[in-house]
């Protein structure tokens, strides 16, 4: 059974007024268990408007999805959280930040189940669960535990906004352009811990980015969406022998048109 099943999905914006944006035309897709797929596009392709609507943040016009066969096409992100975890591209968004980095595990531990705010405390066992949790990550966070998650830098943040999805191991894990806020160097850190986790947990794992490098260079699969339809869809062998010459070169065969976004040729 596939983890996500995306049948026949449209997206319009004002529709039935002169504004009329068709922003999601029919977007069948399916990911299977442990699979890490990325998508990238230009601006007005349809990547967040297709992560959103999986997400629950945006209602579905016409379609169908389903998460472990369970068909979520109506219910709100709070009734998704047991299946969804997201990261979002501000380090910001994930975190509570005058809460600590042990009071924010001790949140996401929680994710998806009644939660009691007037408990305070961290259990000691929870404790060396986070310690040796973020060890992993191998920026020495695991001897920070009472520091404030306001005073991280925003890789760091970042590195634990992904280790508190993926603690409770999601159905799915959504990553929105999760290192676009972050320089270069950060950014590389941050994808390549984001291919670390992903890979020892076999999460199954929706990417949207603007950078065609890591697009290319992570993930099993690499979607291009092009005016709300897939142009492109490469996996296995094939997107690991891929260039950004090849891809560009399939975009233009498949769509009948030249990529022309420079912020994602540039990135």
């Amino acid at each position: 059974m596939a983890v996500l099943e995306v049948h026949g999905l449209h997206q319009y914006f004002e529709q039935g007024t002169v504004n009329e944006n068709h922003a999601l035309k029919g977007i069948d897709l399916s990911l299977e268990r442990g699979e890490f797929v990325a998508i990238i596009g230009g601006n007005g392709a349809g990547k967040s408007t297709l992560l959103n609507s999986i997400a629950g943040t945006l209602p579905v016009s016409q379609g169908q999805i389903l998460i472990n066969g369970k068909d979520v096409t109506y219910q709100n992100v709070a009734k998704r959280a047991k299946l969804i975890a997201r990261v979002f591209q501000d380090p910001r968004s994930g975190t509570a930040s005058l809460l600590t980095i042990e009071q924010n595990l001790a949140l996401a531990e929680k994710r998806g189940s009644w939660r009691n705010f007037w408990a305070s405390g961290v259990k000691r066992s929870d404790r060396q669960h986070f310690k040796e949790k973020l060890a992993t990550l191998g920026l020495g966070l695991e001897n920070r535990l009472g520091a404030e998650m306001g005073l991280l830098s925003g890789g760091q943040r970042q590195a634990v906004t992904l280790l508190m999805a993926t603690l409770k191991e999601p159905a799915l894990l959504l990553l929105d352009e999760h290192t676009a806020a972050l320089d270069p160097q950060t950014s590389a850190t941050v994808m390549a811990l984001t291919d670390k986790m992903v890979r020892a947990q076999h999460t199954t794992t929706l990417m949207i980015t603007h950078n065609m490098a890591s697009a290319l260079k992570y993930g099993d699969r690499l979607i291009m969406l092009d005016h709300g339809e897939i142009a492109v869809d490469v996996r296995g062998e094939e997107k690991q022998h891929l260039t950004v010459e090849d891809l560009l070169t399939m975009f233009k065969e498949r769509s009948g048109q030249e990529f022309a976004d420079d912020a994602v040729l540039l990135s």
